[in-house]
């Protein structure tokens, strides 16, 4: 059995990297290539070369395409760069502007894994005669007794465990994570001890098609009228203010309302898509009990769990994982209920299931009728919806 958990030698065990150009996966590809592993590099080109190009921080395409190529290359590996902008653009970037129309806060990182990465490339690998794929994700895979488990990264920092909820057994499986027990500090010190050029690469920061995090410009793009100005109103439906697109706001968001002469601090509470309308409202508004999840993908034993499973989970990937009671619905969905209320909970975020550091699964968060409509609108109000929708 090799370090990998594979029932070979590494000299015959062949694994193909995921390589974005960045730091992680180049010293991903290396290490396993000094360990004797047969390696494989594949850099997916996901969207225009030309418009990334001069980008510093992006991922898969430009510069960072090179920065792969050039690793394989001295280093000693063949490497690949396969054509995914279709996929992608269908896959991911679509679904994240159609998201934004939806009044939703899409993830596109879970998607880009979901598809394209995980789904496309794992295809791919098969075809390359790969034994595993690996990755630079800072998660780890441990063996149980129901087989491979995903759990949280060893430097809580670097945890990327959110962003994998959707990763399924099948792929986890195939799946390996070697940077999973180091710090980020451990992994820059190992890729200059392996001669990587990258060592020193800053880390991507932004989405990757998101120029300068502007993400309303993209989803502008890509659906022309997204950013349609409409009412900013209270819970009630009185009028107390206009904005440039709902593309522009998330829930719980409380600056660039540009409100003046409220006593309370106001946030963002819901939004209204068809009736292009941001709803606001005081921070007690946001207290959220329970959420709905659907699409769930359950990595724990068994099936999905038994109702009122305690578990402990995160609702955004910055937030600290919170105590809750897990009970399927049937057909994918779940209900989530919170030890304690939480606050900014977004529709088109996920809910991430853990027990302890064990990633148990996930689910995709709706939107529900708890967040109510406003119940009244003023003449002024009704007059500029007729008018917006006109």
């Amino acid at each position: 059995m090799n370090s990998l958990g594979i029932d070979k030698p590494a000299s015959k065990t062949r694994v193909v990297v995921a390589m974005s150009g960045g730091v992680d996966s180049s010293a991903t590809a290396a290490l396993l290539h000094a360990q004797g592993y047969e390696v494989v590099g594949v850099t997916l080109q996901l969207y225009d070369q030309g418009a990334a190009a001069a980008r510093k921080g992006a991922c898969c395409a430009g510069q960072d395409i090179y920065d792969a190529r050039r690793v394989a290359e001295t280093i000693g590996f063949p490497h690949y760069v396969l054509d995914y902008e279709d996929r992608f653009r269908e896959a991911v970037m679509d679904d994240f502007a159609d998201a934004y129309l939806r009044g939703e806060t899409p993830i596109p990182c879970v998607r880009c894994n979901q598809t394209v990465k995980f789904r496309d490339l794992f295809a791919t690998a098969r075809e390359l005669g790969a034994d595993a794929l690996a990755t630079g994700h800072y998660v780890r895979r441990t063996e149980g007794a129901g087989g491979a488990e995903l759990r949280r990264a060893a430097d809580p920092a670097k945890d990327q465990s959110y962003f994998l909820f959707a990763t399924t057994r099948e792929q986890l499986n195939f799946l390996r994570f070697p940077l999973g027990g180091l710090a980020k500090a451990e992994t820059r010190a190992l890729a200059e001890d392996l001669g990587l050029a990258v060592a020193d690469k800053p880390d991507s920061q932004d989405i990757c098609f998101v120029p300068n995090g502007s993400y309303a410009s993209v989803v502008e793009r890509l659906r022309p009228g997204a950013a349609d100005p409409g009412d900013i109103v209270d819970r009630e439906g009185r009028v107390l203010g206009r904005h440039e697109g709902i593309i522009r706001f998330t829930i719980g968001q409380r600056r660039g309302l540009n409100l003046g002469g409220t006593d309370t601090p106001l946030y963002v509470i819901r939004l209204d898509p068809e009736a292009r309308q941001v709803v606001v409202g005081p921070r007690e508004a946001l207290a959220r009990p329970a959420v709905t999840v659907s699409t769930v993908n359950w990595l724990g034993e068994g099936g999905e769990p038994a109702p009122g499973q305690s578990i402990s989970t995160k609702i955004r990937s910055a937030s600290v994982p919170v105590g809750a009671a897990l009970t399927p619905l049937g057909g994918g969905r779940a209900r989530v209920v919170f030890d304690e209320p939480q606050y900014g909970v977004a529709p088109g975020q996920a809910a991430v299931f853990y027990d302890g550091d064990r990633v148990l699964g996930g689910g995709w968060i709706d939107r529900e009728a708890a967040l109510a409509r406003p119940t009244q609108r003023s003449d002024s109000s009704q007059s500029r919806l007729r008018a917006a929708g006109s």
